[in-house]
């Protein structure tokens, strides 16, 4: 019978050590928290928290600087109701800098923007929300490279045509809305006025049906409907209040004659903040807000 060389089998025993530490090594680090800016394939509709971003700084003509923040809600579908203070804070200076304090499912960009003096430096202006638990923070900078426009916030960052570009932003106005009670429908109406920049491109025709196939494959027609309107169309954003605000129609509603009309329901009494977002063709977009005292309803203490 042949004989095992000496000092085989330890060695092979410290290499299964060696393999299953690593093995606990790499599972304990997979379930540590991730980054918060971290992108995973898990869909969560709730649990998770607020992100305040830093979206750049904007040079004023009085030699100031605005400090323009947004926020991922890394949430499908829950929102958050988070009054200014400890939960909701921006430093240095007071807690309640204008920011938004209800907060809407996903990225939200170029929401919220803070004034500093021209002498800011090298200081930051950080933007804490804690929800769920869990405390995020967003750092702005005067760094040369975070600078942006006025053109780039009115393009929501997805384009800058530059200064020479002759179209200019829609203007839009809402409507004051009062005798508003908790619980019941009531109507908001935003005008909107635009250069007629650029042209809105023609609709196209619905396609025809495919003729009948003369081989084993047939055509196919693209189903996908007409998709978003192409002309002007204006957009709501909850920005405050202390329950959410349920809009009849959500995403882009077309401007027809000048208006676009909704309906909203106020949940509970208080005060609501809202943004409605006029926007062309060439995406430049401006905003307007509307402040709504809201009553209780009539089974409501």
């Amino acid at each position: 019978m042949r004989r095992q060389p000496q000092g085989v089998a330890p060695v092979a025993a410290v290499f299964v050590m060696l393999a299953g530490a690593l093995a606990a090594g790499l599972l304990a680090q997979g379930q540590r928290s991730q980054f918060p800016t971290e992108i995973t394939a898990i869909r969560h509709n709730s649990g998770q928290s607020v992100i305040p971003y830093f979206e750049g700084w904007i040079k004023n003509a009085d030699g100031t600087f605005d400090m323009v923040f947004g926020y991922f809600n890394r949430n499908f579908v829950e929102e958050f109701a988070i009054p200014t203070g400890a939960d909701n804070k921006v430093e240095p200076g007071p807690a309640d800098a204008g920011q938004p304090t209800y907060f809407l499912p996903r990225r939200q960009r170029y929401v919220f923007r803070t004034r500093v003096p021209a002498d800011f430096g090298k200081k930051e202006v950080v933007w804490t929300i804690t929800s769920n638990g869990r405390t995020e923070r967003g750092f702005g900078n005067l760094i040369p490279a975070q600078e942006i426009t006025e053109r780039v916030v009115a393009t929501n960052g997805n384009f800058d045509p530059g200064h020479d570009d002759p179209n200019k932003p829609p203007s839009i106005t809402v409507e004051p809305v009062t005798s508003v009670v908790a619980g019941r429908p009531v109507t908001l109406t935003a005008s909107v006025v635009d250069d007629g920049l650029p042209k809105p491109r023609p609709v196209p025709a619905a396609p025809r049906a495919p003729a009948a196939p003369t081989g084993p494959f047939g055509a196919q027609v693209n189903s996908s409907g007409r998709g978003a309107p192409r002309g002007i169309t204006v957009n709501w954003l909850q920005y405050s209040g202390p329950a959410k605000v349920v809009f009849e129609q959500t995403g882009a509603l077309p401007v027809a004659d000048g208006k676009a009309t909704t309906t909203a329901r106020f949940t509970a009494p208080g005060r609501y903040k809202l943004i409605a977002s006029a926007a062309d063709p060439g995406r430049l977009s401006s905003k307007a807000e509307v402040i709504v005292t809201v009553a209780p309803g009539s089974s409501q203490p």
